[in-house]
């Protein structure tokens, strides 16, 4: 579809400056932008190519004031970001949605399908299993038995949820990711490990994403509860009776043990590790590859390992760069030191 800039600005209540009628059909990065895209610059970083970008239309904040001529027509909004985010789901909403049932997939005659739902090929849907309407499961992914799931969710190929296991409204499952395998419980015993029976499952709530083979592990009794608007990336590990608060985000790879409790509006980076059987506040920002061995208040910034308030990791960072220059200067201290003792004790 085709969109001017003035019916860009009109759906983002923003303001244009430039052709009114410049026209877009399509969106690319600022740095590779050509006629007919849509850009937006909200990191300053790449200002530089707002004045080399043959894109049509750029969205930039309002506050925004070039420093040379620019060729495009610009779209001052009071978020850059979040406008082309908004852009972007109008754009999604408005491609196909695949339908029907595959004869190829397998559907258990126990199950209950709401309308409008899509099973691709190979698709598999358990016994007592209950699908929303609207809802979308793409070839090879597997529904066990009882499993609910709400309306307007997507199944990408190849995603797995085990028996018993809740999906809300609206969540989208990345292709190969996990949901309800077991807790990893063992306990010790004589001439190895016994297995601990893992007897819960897990629920999330409406508004979920969980990333590409991502893996949310069962309850050994109760529920793993991540509640709405969470977003995991790639290959997150969640383990047994976690509970994540609404709108949390961890970025690929980080893991979280059992039992911890994670707050809401919390944001960890890449590779972060959360201890298990602790609680974490709201509002807690972690940088990549922290790791978190106890509770912790909210409205923090952590960094490293153990986590540490982020502005003492920096002046900590600072030192631990210099500890081999730090290291000689000490050696050649304590060498002075002996030296003058030894002319203390000859001029007794």
């Amino acid at each position: 579809m085709e969109f001017t800039a003035e019916q860009i600005a009109e759906f983002l209540n923003g303001e244009v400056v430039g052709n009114k009628e410049a026209k877009v059909w399509t969106f690319a990065k600022i740095e590779e932008g050509t006629t007919g895209a849509l850009s937006f610059l909200s990191n300053m970083k790449y200002a530089q190519y707002l004045y080399e970008t043959k894109s049509s239309v750029v969205l930039v904040n309002s506050d925004f004031e070039p420093e040379q001529p620019v060729e495009a027509t610009l779209v001052k909004v009071a978020n850059a970001y979040q406008a082309i985010a908004q852009l972007l789901q109008l754009y999604e909403s408005m491609k196909p949605k695949k339908s029907g049932i595959s004869p190829l997939a397998y559907i258990s005659e126990s199950a209950t399908i709401g309308n409008n739902v899509y099973v691709g090929p190979f698709a598999y849907i358990g016994d007592k299993a209950t699908i929303g309407d609207n809802t979308q499961i793409y070839p090879h992914a597997n529904v066990g038995d009882a499993v609910k799931i709400g309306a307007n969710t997507i199944l990408y190929p190849n995603v797995t949820i085990y028996q018993g296991c809740k999906i809300g409204n609206r969540c989208i499952l990345h292709a190969g990711c996990v949901i309800g395998a077991d807790g990893f419980g063992f306990a010790p015993a004589e001439g190895g490990y016994s297995k601990i029976p893992q007897i819960g499952i897990v629920e999330l709530e409406d508004d979920v994403e969980i990333g590409a083979n991502a893996c949310v592990d069962r309850a050994t009794m109760g529920r793993t509860l991540i509640h709405h608007g969470v977003k995991l990336d790639n290959m997150v590990q969640i383990g047994h009776n976690v509970e994540v608060g609404n709108d949390t985000v961890m970025s690929a790879q980080c893991g979280v043990a059992g039992s911890a409790k994670v707050g809401s509006w919390s944001m960890f980076g890449g590779q972060c590790g959360i201890a298990g059987h602790i609680q974490l506040g709201d509002r807690l920002n972690v940088g990549a590859q922290s790791g978190i061995p106890g509770p912790e208040k909210g409205d923090q910034t952590l960094m490293g390992y153990p986590a540490i308030e982020h502005r003492k990791f920096a002046r900590s960072a600072v030192i631990y760069k210099k500890l081999p220059e730090m290291y000689s200067q000490l050696g050649a201290l304590q060498r002075e030191i002996e030296s003058l003792k030894k002319r203390l004790e000859e001029n007794k």
